[in-house]
């Protein structure tokens, strides 16, 4: 007896005291992970394999591997798991087919795929008579993206078998419409959607609606959080693929997010910062986690985790931050308090050991 019970008083020992009884006091009662942009350009340097997938398959095997280790219950994949750009159907299933074998793992194991619309899935590239390159938003391209993840947005039954929670406040017809306030011009349906587990409420945005790329539905989701705060709900939860706040990794970085229109992303964060929300994006190949309105007394955060297997924006020697070349995934967990940690784990380009890279909690 004296023996057991000095294992159990050296395996305490190896932790801090807070660390030993924090979770029982307050447990963790529904977590999540997310990252943004696995798909891959064509180049000389991807494996034979990659180059007919379009896909960082090492890269996003990895994480999917890790997160599965830290068991959360749902994971958010914030745009560009396809490289897309294209109205070739065929070509736009294979590359999706390839993608959703990837994730089978991941909701095989318990976790739940929440797929986000990136401008990667949705828009086409063109050419205007004077040859500068336009990426816009396609009613083809938005029809495929139902057709290859509507299965996924949302199957109650589903996720109940696999997170173990119940799925509320979730339906089909909840979204931007046609002709209203954010300039909606096509069917939005399973693009922008919510759903509410628990005392939480979920928002999945797609910011490159044809005719009005680059905008938030702000409209539509400051309506959306109205009707989930009226139904009680505490913590609010944002997914887009565009950021609302491009990260300058270094000088003269161009705006590549909602700030290209400042009218919009001003609106936009004024609804996130009113509920207190967090916004979770990608688009930016690159990991960083902010608060953009801090110095205006803002404390909403911003979570960049466009760092699931993309080309990295940043290149070699280019930033001070040692961080900005990193495969990077966000880890969310929520307690029953309401208070919510969020940890940022990654690993170097070199494929390096991973490491818990920036931690806070709200």
């Amino acid at each position: 007896m004296k023996r057991f019970i000095g294992v159990l008083l050296s395996l305490f020992s190896l932790m801090p005291f807070e660390s030993c009884f924090a979770e029982n006091n307050d447990p963790v009662v529904f977590s999540f992970a997310t990252v943004g942009d696995s798909r891959a350009e064509a180049s000389a340097e991807l494996n034979r394999q990659d180059r007919i997938w379009l896909q960082n398959t090492k890269a996003w095997s990895r994480i999917m591997r890790e997160v599965t280790v830290q068991r959360p219950n749902a994971f958010f994949f914030n745009g560009d798991m396809i490289f897309g750009y294209t109205n070739d159907v065929h070509e736009m299933n294979r590359q999706y087919a390839y993608w959703r074998g990837m994730v089978t793992r991941l909701q095989e194991d318990g976790v739940y795929v929440v797929p986000v619309p990136g401008n990667h899935e949705v828009q086409l590239i063109s050419k205007d008579a004077a040859g500068k390159v336009k990426k816009v938003a396609n009613q083809s391209n938005e029809n495929a993206w139902r057709e290859n993840m509507g299965d996924l947005i949302l199957d109650a039954a589903r996720w109940k078998a696999t997170t173990g929670t119940d799925i509320e406040s979730f339906n089909l017809e909840n979204m931007p419409q046609i002709g209203g306030d954010d300039n909606i011009s096509t069917n939005q349906q399973q693009l922008s959607y919510s759903f509410d587990v628990g005392f939480m409420h979920f928002a999945v945005l797609n910011t490159d609606p044809v005719g009005n790329d680059g905008h938030a539905p702000v409209n539509w989701l400051k309506a959306d959080f109205d009707a989930a705060t009226a139904r009680g709900k505490k913590r609010f939860f944002v997914f887009g693929h565009k950021p609302a706040f491009t990260y300058a990794f270094k000088p003269g970085v161009g705006l590549d997010g909602l700030d290209l229109f400042p009218e919009n992303l001003n609106a936009f964060w004024s609804v996130i910062e009113s509920s207190k929300a967090t916004y979770f994006c990608g688009h930016e190949h690159i990991f960083n986690m902010n608060q953009p309105a801090k110095n205006r007394g803002g404390v909403a955060w911003q979570v960049l985790v466009g760092s699931g297997g993309s080309p990295f924006r940043v290149k070699p020697h280019e930033s001070d931050n040692p961080v900005d070349r990193t495969y990077a995934w966000a880890l969310v967990k929520v307690h029953t308090s309401g208070i919510v940690d969020i940890e940022a784990y990654g690993f170097d380009e070199n494929f390096g050991s991973t490491k818990l890279l920036q931690k806070f909690s709200i």
